[in-house]
Order: structure tokens, then sequence, then C-alpha cells
């Protein structure tokens, strides 16, 4: 008897840890007094593409077909073109899942609002906790390349600008660990050339931080114009990368493409892996759901539209790409792997398109920047909501009517991070964050299905369960097959920094999200029961 009563508390808190919010009840609380509905079809096709075309197309795809520099893991090849497909589809059966949420539960936070939904309260925190490892690291990590690229950019204006400019000193440009790193590997003293303040070394990535102050005021302002700068960063880039194709489409030598998988299965699906970061962001899209003008019909079609868009984009490139420049054997230049498309135009004495392919990098890394930043701000937003982190950052601009408080409080950690962050291990991080909110939304498509098969359901993923169930398989196996592939440190520290993550998550909701919970839920059966009394008195 003892036993019993004493295992009770716990069985509550149990119970009240798989509370299910009710998709009523999150809809109503979306209409009223919410963000603004300002997104239309094209808005969406536009933010969609912007978040996917920058920093894998103009970057990554240089390792993915050649492998990491540092031998870790190996590269796919000119059948990067196939990697990408196999990444692409992984996609698919996961963004028909997106879809079918994003039309039925049209509120703000995405994988968190569909996991709180089906899997309960502190799953959602957890996928909301694990969100924001894939937007805000991802955020701070594209923050650090577009650093790079800005200075690989103004390197071909050396003749006139000056000197000071062109060639900034390190520890402005850089983290303190990544400035330590460029002293070292030029043999020079860092602790002389870093200067120190109070015995403190002063290190800042100026650029970036500059760059996410711009970003966060965009954000302020509106919606709106942020899809209008968008829109303008995706014509930009994407006029950059049809130069690029149709170019370079004249430089291609057939023996480039032999041998076609020069790392047989092995290079072709670890070079999916790695391409898949190129593919994150489409899944933001259903974090604005709550900004939709017609999510039913326009958010299926902006999420599944700009996937289409970037594969064909991304396949045309890796063709070009590797048939300009051999992507197998021992002497691959340091360029493919930093700016592979400029690179390859530079090689064949095509430098003004090389410097057009820079601006497009700009613009492609700014959309994204623009994009994974609302993102996270959106998730936030839903999370304070339910109460699990203060109701301060619900509060909205009384002017531009967008979550203010929240979007500056996301700009300043990127900031803060962009100090700190080991670039490497951020894109590991951000990558394993993507594939488990991935297979979370298949999961939950197969909870609901069974729970609530009834509810209206405006757009369908077909051939369920079939299709949940092979983006699980997806997701999941090209994770797992990365973990066991890469070599080196990287993968293992990423491992064990995700697992701290989920570990520092759960104590936060420990500590704070379940006993702020239960007390709303308190408050709440408090002014039912004052209700009922006043109800009671008067038929008396």
């Amino acid at each position: 008897m003892t036993e019993k009563k004493s295992s009770l508390p716990i069985v509550q808190v149990i119970k009240k840890m798989l509370t299910l919010k009710n998709l009523d009840d999150a809809i109503a609380s979306s209409q009223k007094g919410g963000l603004e509905k300002t997104l239309g079809v094209w808005d969406l096709i536009i933010l969609g593409v912007g978040a996917i075309i920058g920093s894998g197309i103009f970057a990554i795809v240089g390792i993915a077909a050649a492998g990491s520099p540092d031998g870790s893991s190996p590269g796919a090849g000119p059948a990067l073109a196939i990697s990408m497909v196999i990444a692409a589809i992984a996609c698919v059966f996961s963004a028909l899942c997106y879809s079918e949420f994003a039309t039925m539960i049209p509120v703000a936070g995405g994988a968190y609002a569909y996991t709180f939904a089906t899997l309960g309260e502190f799953a959602a925190w957890i996928i909301g906790w694990i969100l924001m490892l894939e937007y805000a690291i991802g955020f701070i990590a594209v923050a650090c390349a577009w650093t790079n690229h800005f200075l690989q950019f103004i390197k071909g204006f050396s003749s006139v600008l000056p000197a000071w400019f062109v060639n900034p000193p390190l520890w402005l440009v850089n983290d303190y660990r990544s400035a330590v790193s460029a002293y070292q590997s030029m043999g020079v003293d860092y602790h002389s050339a870093i200067p120190h303040f109070a015995g403190i070394p002063f290190c800042i990535n100026l650029p970036a931080i500059i760059m996410i102050a711009i970003i966060t005021a965009i954000l302020v302002k509106g919606t709106k114009d942020s899809a209008k700068m968008a829109g303008i960063m995706v014509a930009v880039k994407l006029g950059v990368i049809a130069l690029f194709v149709l170019t370079g489409m004249f430089y291609i030598r057939p023996e480039n493409w032999t041998p076609f998988a020069p790392n047989g299965f092995e290079g072709v699906f670890m070079g999916a892996f790695i391409i898949f970061f190129a593919y994150i962001g489409f899944d933001a899209l259903a974090t604005a759901a709550e900004e939709c003008k017609n999510p039913q019909r326009d958010l299926p079609i902006g999420i599944l539209g700009s996937l289409v868009v970037t594969t064909i984009v991304y396949v045309l490139v890796a063709l070009v790409l590797t048939g300009m420049q051999p992507t197998s054997g021992t002497a691959i230049p340091e360029g493919l792997f930093k700016a592979p498309m400029a690179f390859a135009m530079t090689a064949v004495h095509q430098n003004w398109i090389a410097g057009l392919i820079s601006i497009g990098s700009l613009a492609g890394l700014t959309s994204v920047l623009l994009v994974m930043h609302m993102a996270a701000t959106r998730v936030l937003y839903a999370m304070s909501r339910d109460h699990f982190i203060p109701s301060v950052f619900q509060k909205l601009h009384p002017k531009f009517n967008t979550p203010h408080i929240l979007t500056i409080t996301v700009g300043v950690v990127g900031i803060l991070g962009t100090l700190i962050l080991d670039l490497n291990v951020a894109a590991s991080l951000c990558n394993f964050g993507t594939f488990t909110s991935f297979i979370i939304v298949c999961v939950a498509i197969l909870i609901l299905r069974k729970v609530d098969p009834d509810r209206p359901r405006p757009f369908k993923v077909p051939f369920c369960p079939w299709f949940p169930l092979a983006g699980i398989a997806c997701c999941g196996g090209l994770m797992i097959f990365s973990m066991i592939v890469a070599k080196g440190n990287t993968a293992k520290l990423s491992t064990e920094m995700f697992i701290v993550w989920i570990i520092m998550g759960a104590l936060i909701y420990a500590t704070y999200g379940y006993g702020k919970n239960r007390k709303v839920e308190k408050l709440a059966e408090e002014k039912i029961a004052i209700e009922n009394e006043k109800v009671e008195y008067s038929t008396k």
C-alpha cells in the first residue's frame, strides 16, 4: 500500500509530461491576436528557395564531390548528381508529412507544434529545443560563412580598396579558436597578434556581427518586407547559377566524369549525407504557417515547389562542376573546397563570371540567414505561448506586429555565437537536429492518422503509412551511415554535444517548463471553478 502511494506522484508527473495539446485550441489561439497574415504562395516558394540555396551549393558541393580535405569522408565524384537525388528523395517524404501537418494545423512552431499535438508536452519541448539546434546554430554557422565569402569577394578589388580593408587583421574577422589556428598555421605568435583587454583576448567576427544586426532589423520591421528582400536575393543567386551552368557547359571535359563513382556506394551515400545540409530550409516554411494567407492551399505548393526547384538547380550544378574539374585523385586544389563554382570559372579564365558568382554566394547566404533567423524566432514564439519560456517573448511590436523582443534576442545570441562557435562541429550538429526533427514529424503523422483519423486534412500524405515510414528509414539510415563511415574527432564530438544538448533541454524543462505549465493549469482550473460558482449562485 505504501509503495502504491509513493509511486502515485511519479505516475502523475509522467501523465502531465505526456499531456497533448488540443488541436482546435491551438488553432483558435493562433487566430486570436496572432501574427499578421501576409505570405502568399510565391512568397513561400521564394522563402523556401532562399533558405535552401545558400551555403550548400556555393561551398559544400565541393566537399561532397571530392571528399573532406582531411580525408574524414569519401567524395561522391561525378556521382554527386545521384547523391543529390537521394538527399532530395529523403527530403520529399518528410516534406509531404510537413505539408499535411501545416495545412491541418496552420500555427507557428512547425515540428514543435505537431509534436505537442501527438507525442505530448515533454516531447514537444525536446523537439523545440532540437529545432533551436538546427536553426539557431545553423544561423550562426552561415553568418560565419558569410564573412568568409565576403573576404573572398573584396580581394577582387585589392587594386582599388585600401589594403587594411582587403586584408583585415585575423582577430577582427574570426572567432578566437579560428584566429588562433590561422595564426599558428602562419607561424605567428597569436599571443602577441591578438589584442587583450584586462588580460582577456579580444576576437570578433565583425562582418558577421554587422550582417546579423541588419537581418535582425529587417525581421523586426516585418515578414512581408523580409520576403521581398529574399525575393531579390533569390533572383540574383539563381541568375548567377544559371550563368555558371550556361557558361560552364562549354568547358566540360567528359574524361572528368570517369570514374563516375570513384568511391562506390560509400562515396555516393556519404555525399548524400553531406549535401543534405544544402536542403535544410524547406521545413522552415512550416514555422511560418500562421502568417500565410491561405495555408491549406499555399503551404504544400511552397514546400514541395521549393524542393523541386532546388533539386533541379543542384543536379545541373553538380554535372557542370564535376565536368569542369576533376574530383578524384590526390591533387585536388584547395579552391574546390572553399568556393567551388568561382574556382572552376577562375580555372578556365572566366574571372568576371567568378566575381559575379561571389556576389551570388553573398546573396544566397544572406537569404539563408534571413529565413533561419525567422524560423528560430517563430519556434520560440510558439514555445513562449505554451509557457515553456517567459511570456514576455510573446509581445508583438505595436507598429509592425512582429515578435520583436524574440527577434532581437535571437540576433544577440547569434552575435555571441560568432565569438565562440566551432563551425565544423556546428554543421554536424545542425544535421543531427534536422534529421531528428524530420523523423519525429514522420512518426507524428502516423500517430495522428490513428488517434484522429476524422480530422479534415486539406492535404494528405499519399501511400500512408509507407511514405512516412520511408522518410524515417531514409533520414535514420543516412544519419547512422554517416556516424559509421565518418572518421576523426568531429563526428564523435558532434555526437557527444548533441547528447549534452538534449540533457540540457531536459534540465530546463524540469526546472522551469514543467512547473510553469502546472501553475498555468492550476490558474485555469481555479478560474473555471469561480465561473461555475457564479453560474450556480445566479441560478439560485
